[in-house]
C-alpha cells in the first residue's frame, strides 16, 4: 500500500485508504523518506508514541502495531514527507502519505517576532492550523517563515523548525524552560557538537539580538537551512560560514540512517 493519500488504522485491519479529511489533531509527526531511508526514524517513533501516551492515546501494544504497519506502508523509492496522526475525538490513528515538497538549502525569516499562539507548544499536532496561518503571514511579508517569540520577546522557534544561532564559536539555542518543541534534528546537531567539542549554550535572545549572526532553521524535512535574509525589520543575515559543512554531515546521516525493511 504505497500510494498517496490518507490511511486510517484499525487493530487487525491495518491501514486502509479513506477520503481525504482535515480536523483537529492531538499528535502529529513527520519526516523525510528518501529512497527507503529515514534519518533518525527511531527518534520520530519515540516522540510520537510518547506524545500519544501523554494525551490518552491508544496503549503501547496498539501503537506498536500501528507503527509496524506504517513502516510497511512507507514508499521505498522517491522522496516523501509522510505524517502520522492521532486525531482528536475518536483518537483515530492515521498515516498521511505525501510527496516531499521541494527541499531548500537556505531560508528567509520574518524578523517581526510573532507572539507564540500555540496551546500545546511541546507537542506537535494541536496547533498546526494556527501555525500555518502565522507562516502564511510571513510569506505575505516576503519571508518563508516567521519567528515565534515568548512574552518578553525571547526567540523560541519557527512554525516548522527549530532556531539555532552562533555567537562567536558557541552554538546557541533557547533555554529548555521555554516552550519549544523537542526537535529530533536539533538533538542530532547537539550530539555532534558534543562529539566535536563545540561549546553549546542555551541563551535567551530577542530577534533583534540575532542581527548579524549566523542563524539556522533546522527540521526533519530540509535539514539545516542558514538564514540568508530577514524581512520586516532592518536586520542583517550573518555569513553562513559553518552551515555548509554541518549540512553535508547531516545529509550524510541519511545514507547511514535506518533503511526501511522490504526494499
Amino acid at each position: 500500500m504505497r500510494g498517496q493519500g490518507l490511511l486510517s488504522w484499525s487493530p487487525g485491519g491495518g491501514l486502509t485508504p479513506v477520503p481525504a479529511s482535515e480536523g483537529p489533531l492531538l499528535v502529529a509527526d513527520s519526516w523525510l523518506v528518501r529512497d527507503g531511508r529515514v534519518r533518525a526514524y527511531d527518534r520520530h517513533r519515540e516522540r510520537f508514541l510518547r506524545a500519544c501516551g501523554e494525551c490518552g492515546g491508544p496503549g503501547p501494544r496498539r501503537l506498536t502495531e500501528f507503527w509496524q504497519d506504517v513502516t510497511a506502508a512507507l514508499p521505498r523509492t522517491g522522496e516523501w514527507f509522510p505524517r502520522v496522526e492521532l486525531a482528536a475525538g475518536a483518537r483515530e490513528l492515521r498515516l498521511r502519505l505525501r510527496p516531499a515538497p521541494p527541499l531548500g538549502t537556505e531560508i528567509r525569516l520574518w524578523a517581526v517576532g510573532r507572539t507564540d499562539p500555540r496551546t500545546a507548544p511541546r507537542r506537535k499536532g494541536p496547533d498546526l492550523d494556527v501555525l500555518a496561518e502565522v507562516r502564511a503571514r510571513a510569506i505575505d511579508a516576503g519571508a518563508q517563515e516567521a519567528v515565534l517569540v515568548g512574552p518578553s520577546g525571547e526567540v523560541l522557534e519557527s512554525p516548522t523548525a527549530g532556531v539555532l544561532w552562533w555567537e562567536d564559536d558557541t552554538l546557541c539555542l533557547p533555554p529548555p524552560a521555554l516552550p519549544v518543541l523537542p526537535s529530533v534534528t536539533t538533538a542530532l546537531i547537539l550530539e555532534r557538537a558534543g562529539q566535536l567539542g563545540v561549546h553549546v549554550d542555551r541563551r535567551e535572545r530577542t530577534v533583534a539580538e540575532l542581527d548579524g549572526r549566523e542563524v539556522w532553521a533546522v527540521n526533519a524535512l530540509h535539514g539545516i537551512r542558514p538564514v540568508t535574509g530577514w524581512a520586516g525589520e532592518d536586520l542583517k543575515a550573518g555569513e553562513a560560514v559553518r552551515a555548509a559543512e554541518w549540512r553535508e554531515w547531516l545529509e550524510g546521516l541519511e545514507g547511514l540512517g535506518e533503511r526501511l525493511p522490504g526494499e
